[in-house]
């Protein structure tokens, strides 16, 4: 038989690492879980034994040689996990080998690790555990010196873990993000598997990743995934590549609240498209939010806010001021309004709430306002990591979605938010201020849209008490795509207009 498929894996339960390793951990072995300080070693240990037991009534046996019983249980409540019921229902057991007040350090060859195994098989068929934990192995190092006695313990007590069937999880700290696996260059080498946990700091943000760097005899996923830490739940991974092209594509256009958009774009978005609206502060995109949230009402769809740039009270005012009861829609259950300044979580965090708040509402629209806002939040590599995410899951929710992006100048040009999801959006909206003749007009472009036919020019529209109104295209004015604009001279603007007299009777 192929060594690859003989392996048998254990899920977890850990949500998001299991697909990262291709169905769990190797079964009836030892895996190390290597990183710095306050990199979740030990929240993944205890999860390891929490997950199994909720999930799959798997008891498990937690070692500890740093911190104690009690305060393992106090730091993990936290979580959900009831540690100390499960030890009263024999599915969690401690082997207490933390130091004790006044231990001496032991000195060197007079130390064997044979009463502490007896200790742990005890513990281990009390519970008839099948997972254990063992946090952690650099603390033996620093108390017991001489590393070849150790070495050779350890090998002696991942013998028997194996001889008795148990699938074991044992931490160990390494000094940096990237360099040696762990702090004394022998824990890996005790191990049949090694993950690595990493917490880095980024341009001032910090960001955390899971690595399966080895699983013996077995197949895992490349690389680093990003991972976050919620209060109730633990670890969450989040592996983007266990997302898969095979959303359904629909036909069915729907309203974008403004008719004249609808009109540019073919008759309107797709019922599963995702958009980009672009534009300088204050161009509207705002508004664009509050008509496409207030179309979808009025063809009875529910529909969800998230707002990072302004509150209840702004989005509120502002909607009633073109005519929108936001409050009224929200009473009746048909919207729902999430404000909240992106600095509060990390973008792994608003990843998860957001999926949370859209399986709970289930809205058949989103509308993000705006994504610029939360890429002051993140590295280049985690926003973009946000964006495949959120719109890929939509996507396979079905629901239409519309996000904001603000450019860095007034009159238009690029964006690091635009360079980033402009590939992964179906539609893209350009709004640009345009200067003629000593006066600020605004205008509109449908840049993109897969899969329709859409209007090629640039058209002027206002704003007023009713919302926005879209109007005739620029014919007397070039570069406002780039921000340039330029006034054509009247000899130009002729001959542009014979140029394009055909395209003006399509």
């Amino acid at each position: 038989m192929d060594e690859v498929t003989s392996v048998a894996k254990l899920e977890t339960g850990i949500p998001g690492f299991d697909l990262i390793a291709e169905g769990g951990i190797p079964k009836g072995r030892t895996t190390l879980v290597t990183g710095t300080a306050g990199s979740a070693k030990t929240v993944f240990a205890a999860q390891f034994l929490a997950e199994g037991i909720r999930r799959f009534n798997q008891a498990g046996v937690f070692v500890t040689f740093e911190e104690t019983p009690d305060d393992i249980r106090k730091n993990m409540i936290s979580f959900g996990w009831p540690i100390a019921m499960w030890e009263s229902e024999r599915k969690w057991a401690f082997v207490d080998a933390s130091p004790q007040p006044g231990e001496e350090e032991v000195k060197a060859g007079t130390y064997d690790l044979g009463a502490f195994l007896a200790r742990l098989e005890h513990a281990i068929r009390r519970v008839g555990a099948e997972r254990l934990a063992m946090d952690s192995l650099s603390a033996i190092f620093q108390r017991f010196r001489e590393t070849n006695l150790i070495r050779h313990e350890l090998f002696r007590i991942a013998s028997g873990l194996r001889q008795m069937g148990m699938t074991a999880v044992l931490t160990g700290e390494r000094i940096a993000e990237y360099g040696e696996i762990a702090r004394y260059g022998v824990e890996e080498f005790v191990s049949d598997n090694v993950i690595v946990l990493r917490h880095v700091l980024e341009d001032e943000k910090r960001r955390r990743t899971m690595e399966i760097l080895k699983f013996r005899g077995t197949t895992h996923q490349k690389g680093e995934f990003p991972f976050t830490i919620t209060p109730v739940g633990g670890i969450i991974g989040i592996p983007l590549s266990a997302i898969e092209l095979k959303q359904r594509s629909s036909n069915v256009r729907i309203t974008s609240g403004i008719g004249e958009i609808d009109e540019m774009c073919g008759g309107g978005f797709f019922r599963d498209s995702v958009l980009l609206v672009s534009g300088a502060t204050g161009t509207g995109k705002t508004l664009m939010v509050t008509q496409f949230v207030a179309g979808g009402v009025s063809e009875n769809e529910r529909c969800l806010l998230f707002a990072f740039e302004e509150s209840r009270e702004q989005l509120f005012r502002n909607a009633n001021g073109w005519g929108f009861d936001f409050a009224e829609m929200e009473r009746d259950g048909r919207i729902k309004v999430v404000c909240e300044y992106p600095e509060v979580r990390t973008l792994e965090d608003h990843l998860i709430e957001m999926k949370r708040i859209i399986e709970e509402f289930e809205p058949t629209r989103v509308a993000v306002d705006s994504l610029s806002a939360l890429e002051r939040v993140s590295t280049l590599k985690s926003f973009r990591e946000f964006v495949i995410g959120i719109t890929s899951f939509m996507k396979h929710q079905e629901i239409a979605g519309l996000f904001t992006s603000t450019t860095p100048n007034l009159l238009g040009g690029s964006s690091v938010t635009e360079a980033h999801i402009s590939t992964i959006t179906d539609s893209i909206i350009l709004l640009r201020y345009v200067e003629t003749y000593g006066e600020i007009r605004r205008g509109v472009a449908i840049l993109k849209m897969r899969g329709s036919r859409h209007d090629k020019v640039i058209r002027e529209f206002t704003i007023d008490s009713n919302g926005m109104h879209v109007g005739r295209a620029f014919r007397d004015v070039v570069g406002i795509l780039s921000g340039q604009t330029t006034a054509l001279p009247t000899t130009d603007l002729e001959r542009m207009n014979k140029m394009f007299a055909a395209d003006e009777q399509l």
